[in-house]
């Protein structure tokens, strides 16, 4: 049975009976008889197949099976490498997703001290935007995820591990009339942002709209060293987390437009509610000492 879920589980990420039989070298009828056994075990269909298409659909029992086979798969490997060790040292395998800010500026520091105090657990980490890693964290690809922006709310444990400081950086020699309003001043601007599905580009959206301030142009980067390096090289300003700035803010390489209040935003972590690895559960304790 492990060896049909995990046949079915490439099947199901290459999306292609022939492609998941090179990725887990096996012959491509294997392929199609560990399916068969899978679908008389189950007694359903999990995959349709189009002749004339040369393509595959999966079911929604299917998709339900491929998330399960994950957790079966990801559960029997922990076991695995929990029984392996010889030393009686907490060991397996800490798969973390975290967004960009967070894995870029928080997470390094937090995890070179984790991985001090546990040499025997292996890291699997995955760095990408917030709507990325929630996608991998719904697929059970990553067993925790952190992420700084807003998901669906769904059948997860979601909660608070760190309140983040946005601030406003312009490049050195960028003028403003200090007594205007924020509106007037920072209106008419071109505005550097992340992508779609970043939580850092969803808080510059919410801010802009907050303070009713219309850009003349907004610029699409893709990462947070980006933005600053734009930034520094006078394209525009931008809304960012001052953890990517606080090092050029002090080399006087940008600089801070000031605000009238603070702003600031959360990060959060992910975890789904049942069969917590051993390395997850010693990372929380690691991330419940931050201070906010």
């Amino acid at each position: 049975m492990i060896e049909e879920l995990k046949t079915f589980i490439a099947v199901v990420d290459k999306m292609s009976f022939t492609k998941a039989a090179v990725s887990i070298n096996i012959s491509q009828p294997s392929v199609s008889l560990h399916i068969s056994n899978l679908e008389n075990y189950f007694h359903t269909r999990l995959i349709e197949r189009s002749n004339k298409q040369r393509s595959i659909f999966i079911t929604a029992q299917g998709d339900l099976l491929y998330k399960r086979a994950k957790q079966i798969l990801s559960v029997l490997e922990e076991t695995k490498e929990e029984l392996l060790q010889s030393d009686h040292s907490p060991c397996g395998t800490l798969r973390i997703g975290a967004s960009m800010t967070i894995g870029e500026f928080l997470l390094p520091s937090i995890l070179s001290e984790f991985m001090k105090l546990y040499p025997n657990i292996k890291l699997d980490m995955t760095v990408e935007n917030t709507e990325h890693i929630y996608e991998k964290f719904k697929n059970y690809d990553i067993d925790i995820a952190l992420i700084e922006g807003t998901v669906p709310v769904e059948n997860y444990i979601h909660h608070n591990f760190y309140k983040d400081t946005m601030v406003i950086v312009a490049p050195v020699s960028f003028q403003y009339d200090k007594k205007a309003e924020l509106k007037k001043s920072l209106s008419n601007q071109t505005w550097i942002h992340r992508e779609k599905g970043s939580g850092t580009g969803e808080n510059l959206n919410i801010f802009l709209n907050s303070y009713g301030i219309s850009p003349k142009n907004l610029i699409t980067l893709g990462s947070n060293y980006s933005i600053k390096e734009a930034v520094k090289n006078n394209m525009g300003i931008s809304f960012i987390s001052s953890l990517v700035v606080n090092e050029s803010v002090k080399n006087k390489e940008v600089k801070i437009v000031p605000l009238k209040d603070q702003y600031y935003r959360y990060f959060s972590y992910l975890i789904h509610e049942n069969n917590l690895p051993k390395a997850v559960e010693l990372f929380l304790e690691k991330l419940h000492l931050i201070v906010f």
